[in-house]
């Protein structure tokens, strides 16, 4: 927030009324005139007084399916000529000089079809609201009178960003490695790219092409990653609800992807788009009935998320908000919730880890339902996160203590150890020599001993690395 911040009208205050509505006679928009050369002339004094010379364009749109402004958006959205490379130089971030900041101004002020904040980081800004309502904000006092037009001291501009809630994901190499892992083997999925407000851009993602298409995607960009489009286009002309906003996609015959909007009174007309399409499919508007896989925003070059843009996380999405905060080596509590024959599940806060068999307990056992229940609490160590896989690997055994090291350290080769029979194999038979330690006796077909038997055997041999005893029933000579 900075301190100084101002509205620039050219609405006299003195013709407000009692609950600040402007009764006056100037209308809510650009006379393309002196009026309007007031406000970029004042916008352009206060740059100077804030010794500002480069503006950051920040959340850049074009007009939409729904137009709120009172005068129609041209072609080009006012923007023809102020960017060497067309929209591409259009984006969240971009930095322009004051002049061409005054020419997005202009086209704002006219409703030709493009907004954006214009922000010098922590020392100026420029927002330009509906009907000719410019807000200004500087580190410095600008309250000089500026002709044609009335500045008022304000204590923020009602157009200030404000953070919204939860994390958003960044488009990282974990996201990348994620949305690969979900492409079909010989097919292929649907990325949306959103580089500006209100605009789209389509990418078929392959295997093979993923890398290509997301060396070419815009900076700062939303991205949404859906299901690929379908072949059946019978089955897509039966997609169509009853009612509703909609979105199109479809692929012509020379690959390019393409996308309309309409409502109930357009879907004829969008589905006489079809005729010849090789692919497409039927993407619901309502945030409700919106299914993506994936979404995401584009960080800078450094890794560094910036952008102010905010996506309607996917399932994937909100697992990954909670997953990205485990670390391996992290000691958590949670409750289990499934034992199956290869580990058991843990519920750590609304995502689930799950322990093998290997790290459920250092001793012997037949099940996972004989070390733990369902519904008991649990606290386990983190061994691995798998971001892309939303994986998570957890232990039991490695918060407690190794029996090995306290075995080796009260036992050796020769020594004559009593101990139960615990289980029987056609080359012979472990017996338990520690509370957690069990032991092998090579025999073949030992018909006079049972599960059970409490027997005296020789340890053989100790191997603490691949943590096995090899035992005897001879005595030591």
């Amino acid at each position: 927030m900075l301190p100084y911040v101002y509205r620039i009208t050219k609405y006299d205050p003195a013709d407000r009324n009692a609950h600040g509505h402007y009764t006056g006679d100037q209308e809510p928009v650009s006379d393309h005139g002196p009026v309007e050369a007031a406000y970029l002339a004042a916008v352009a004094a206060f740059a100077r007084d804030s010794e500002v010379d480069l503006l950051e364009i920040r959340e850049p749109q074009v007009a939409g399916f729904v137009n709120f402004e009172l005068e129609a958006p041209v072609d080009g959205y006012g923007l023809a000529g102020l960017f060497p490379s067309g929209l591409a130089d259009y984006h969240d971030g971009a930095r322009v000089p004051v002049a061409v900041g005054l020419e997005l101004v202009r086209a704002m002020l006219r409703g030709n079809g493009a907004w954006c904040r214009l922000e010098a980081p922590g020392r100026f800004f420029v927002h330009v609201g509906y009907d000719q309502y410019v807000y200004m904000g500087s580190t410095v006092p600008c309250e000089r009178a500026m002709a044609g037009v009335f500045v008022e001291r304000l204590d923020a501009s009602p157009y200030e960003p404000e953070p919204e809630p939860g994390e958003q994901r960044p488009a990282d190499d974990d996201f990348w490695a994620a949305v690969d892992l979900r492409i079909p083997r010989d097919g292929a999925l649907l990325l949306e790219e959103r580089p500006v407000g209100n605009l789209s851009r389509w990418h078929r993602l392959t295997r093979d092409g993923i890398g290509q298409v997301r060396a070419g995607l815009a900076p700062r960009a939303c991205l949404t990653v859906w299901p690929g489009l379908s072949a059946d286009l019978d089955a897509v002309r039966r997609a169509f609800p009853e009612y509703g906003l909609v979105e199109l996609v479809w692929q012509d015959q020379a690959g390019r992807i393409t996308s309309r909007i309409g409502d109930e009174e357009q879907y004829g007309d969008l589905a006489a788009l079809l005729t010849g399409a090789r692919a497409a499919a039927v993407l619901p508007l309502s945030t409700d009935e919106r299914c993506p896989l994936f979404t995401a925003v584009l960080p800078d070059d450094d890794g560094v998320l910036r952008a102010r843009w905010r996506t309607d996380p996917a399932p994937s999405d909100l697992r990954w908000r909670l997953l990205k905060d485990f670390r391996p080596g992290q000691i958590r509590t949670g409750t289990v919730t499934s034992i199956q024959n290869f580990g058991v599940f843990v519920d750590l806060g609304g995502i689930d880890g799950m322990i093998n068999v290997a790290e459920l307990s250092w001793g012997h056992y037949d099940h996972p339902g004989q070390i733990v229940r369902v519904g008991q609490q649990v606290t386990v160590e983190v061994l691995d996160v798998d971001m892309p896989r939303e994986r998570m690997s957890l232990s039991l055994k490695a918060l407690q203590e190794d029996p090995w090291q306290g075995f080796q350290q009260s036992h050796r080769s020769g020594q004559v150890v009593s101990g139960e029979v615990t289980k029987l194999v056609p080359f012979g038979y472990f017996v338990r020599v520690s509370r957690e330690i069990e032991g092998l006796v090579h025999e073949k077909d030992p018909a006079d001993v049972r599960v059970g038997d409490e027997v005296r055997v020789t340890i053989v041999e100790i191997d603490p690395a691949r943590r096995r005893v090899a035992l005897s029933r001879e005595a030591p000579a």
